[in-house]
């Protein structure tokens, strides 16, 4: 008895150290979380918790990635956690990835998370070359990748050499081309500089709706054998099934629309596609694992739920949706505006201040090179004031000379010579003298006109002189006048605040709000509709471009057939028609 106690005490014991938790992480495109799950836990249990995590609504493209023995796998959301095939060591490790992908991004994805989340799904599928993309298209793409991170061009910032470091092409574009990463790097930046003012949401958009139409986006492949042993490929899309040669992914041998289908199913390994019309031939092929059916019908299932519900109106939860992301667009086109206009008024403001500290440089180099000739002025001034005060001294000694000249005449003429000899000698010397009073008289009336004139050019000097210090007094009155202007005007009085903290916004969006919206989303679709013109022509333009830089013997079978398809003006879309106009026949594969 008491043996038996004791061991259901010990079986209890063992029952309550068993743990209740485990680690999970969770892997998305840009980070890695960890969350502490109860062993009880389902699929949805965690996968909601994540979605709540990252704040995402848009549950329905997602799913919880897995590998086992090299197959990809999903977490199903009605079975527990750890009764999936997962591995027993923690933390247990998960992809968040999109499973199933929208027919037009632009009008199913709604929340900016979603279309994050896709982007960089894409870009990352795109430069690991799971996705074919021709190389002109691929430039196109890394620049809205650029603008997306790094936002407006601007040349004092994004110098040469700033996407160095950066992963925007696949491989196989760089190897294809004789080029350099200054020249790739060169021809991204052109692009680049064109999407100015498109926010990184924006951005990431467009670079969607180029992805979407590339022939391999979104498709899932899967190695399969039809009924006389031929290797083919299976592809699963949003659009339906697509049957394709093992050497050529880009063009379909034949698609089964999900509207054409009536029914999918598998016994065992062997998988059954039944058309809706009776008068096609079932198609019937095997796949090498039954873990790959099971995970072909999921994504067969998911797809064709997701392709009805696209063609019927929208739950009231997508309707609510999609009215808050009209809002919050709304919302965010209005503060681009606002921001727009203050940047606008701030560099007409700074503008004005350097335009205004210019002109202030200006006066300050006319008022000191006006100091400086007043300082010559005054310098000239002095000195024709010595050279007329010498002259002046110079005609009264000659007037001097002149009287005493003068006199000596006089007492000559006064004197009597009592010879000839002395009276020629006198006369001859009263010549001499009289000769040299006239010279003397000249002289100093010369003198005197020098004087005279010296003393008009002092005068003048003075002038100017006088004139000089009156425009540097007014040139003083304006620079002090200038410098209180640019304190005062180098930021208007009425620029708005850029204290965004502190500011509340409020919208009222109306009836009428919304009808002007409405009008706006058909002008801007006019408008893409004309970008997207231009677009294919600035396409074509930089293919010519890098064409004669190609290295052909690099070209990959990809390559080959997407030119062929280019040649002959296939594209996605059209090349799926194709085979439902010739799907009336019995299938032949």
């Amino acid at each position: 008895m008491a043996g038996a106690v004791a061991s259901r005490m010990s079986f209890s014991s063992l029952k309550r150290k068993q743990p209740k938790t485990f680690t999970v992480r969770i892997v998305t495109m840009d980070a890695e979380m960890e969350f502490s799950c109860e062993v009880k836990w389902k699929g949805k249990d965690l996968f909601d918790l994540v979605c709540r995590t990252l704040g995402l609504r848009e549950t329905w493209f997602f799913g919880l990635q897995y590998t086992i023995k090299d197959t990809v796998a999903w977490l199903k959301m009605d079975k527990k956690v750890l009764d999936h095939d997962v591995p027993t060591e923690e933390p247990v490790t998960f992809h968040f990835l999109a499973k199933f992908y929208p027919e037009n991004a632009e009008e199913e994805l709604v929340q900016e998370i979603t279309q994050h989340l896709f982007f960089l799904q894409v870009k990352k599928q795109i430069l690991d070359e799971k996705i074919y993309c021709p190389p002109e298209a691929s430039v196109l793409l890394a620049s809205y990748a650029v603008q997306a991170k790094y936002g407006d061009y601007d040349p004092n910032v994004h110098k040469r050499g700033f996407l160095a470091q950066e992963e925007l092409l696949p491989k196989r574009v760089i190897n294809l081309y004789q080029m350099t990463p200054e020249m790739w790097e060169e021809r991204i930046t052109a692009w680049y500089a064109e999407h100015r003012g498109r926010a990184r949401d924006e951005a990431e958009m467009e670079y969607l709706k180029i992805a979407q139409d590339l022939e391999m986006y979104g498709v899932n492949y899967f190695a399969i054998r039809n009924k006389k042993g031929t290797e083919l490929l299976l592809g699963v899309d949003a659009l339906g099934l697509h049957i394709y040669d093992p050497d050529n992914r880009l063009t379909p041998k034949i698609s089964f629309p999900w509207n054409e289908i009536r029914n999918i199913s598998y016994s065992d390994k062997e998988f059954t596609i039944k058309p809706l019309d009776k008068k096609i031939d079932v198609f019937k092929f095997n796949s090498s694992k039954l873990r790959v059916n099971k995970l072909i019908l999921q994504l067969c299932i998911g797809n064709h739920d997701l392709f009805m519900r696209r063609r019927k109106a929208d739950s009231l939860e997508v309707q609510q949706m999609k009215a808050q992301a009209r809002e919050e667009k709304a919302r965010k086109q209005m503060e681009r505006q606002r921001l727009a206009r203050e940047k606008q008024m701030r560099e007409e403001a700074e503008r004005t201040r350097d335009e205004l500290e210019r002109r202030l440089m200006q006066l300050k180099e006319e008022a000191t090179m006006a100091n400086e000739a007043l300082m010559r002025s005054e310098e000239t001034a002095d000195l024709l004031a010595e050279k007329a005060q010498i002259t002046e001294e110079e005609a009264k000694l000659l007037a001097q000379k002149a009287a005493e000249a003068e006199q000596e005449m006089q007492r000559i003429k006064a004197t009597a010579i009592r010879t000839e000899e002395e009276k020629r000698l006198m006369e001859q010397k009263v010549l001499e003298a009289e000769m040299l009073a006239l010279k003397m008289a000249e002289e100093s009336e010369r003198r005197a006109k020098e004087a005279d004139q010296l003393k008009q050019d002092l005068q003048e000097a003075r002038e100017s002189e006088r004139r000089a210090k009156q425009k540097l007094l007014e040139i003083s009155s304006k620079s002090s006048y200038t410098s209180v202007n640019s304190s005062t005007t180098a930021l208007p009085p009425d620029l708005p605040s850029f204290n965004l903290i502190s500011e509340s916004l409020s919208f009222d969006f109306k009836d009428t709000d919304m009808k002007r919206l409405s009008m706006e989303i058909e002008k801007e679709k006019v408008e893409y509709m004309e970008k997207s013109k231009h677009l294919q022509e600035q396409l074509n333009e930089l293919k010519t471009e890098i064409e004669a830089l190609k290295l052909k013997e690099r070209e990959t079978a990809l390559d080959i057939l997407h030119n062929e398809n280019a040649s002959r003006g296939n594209s996605k879309h059209n090349t799926i028609k194709k085979p439902q106009a010739q799907g009336r026949r019995p299938i032949c594969i």
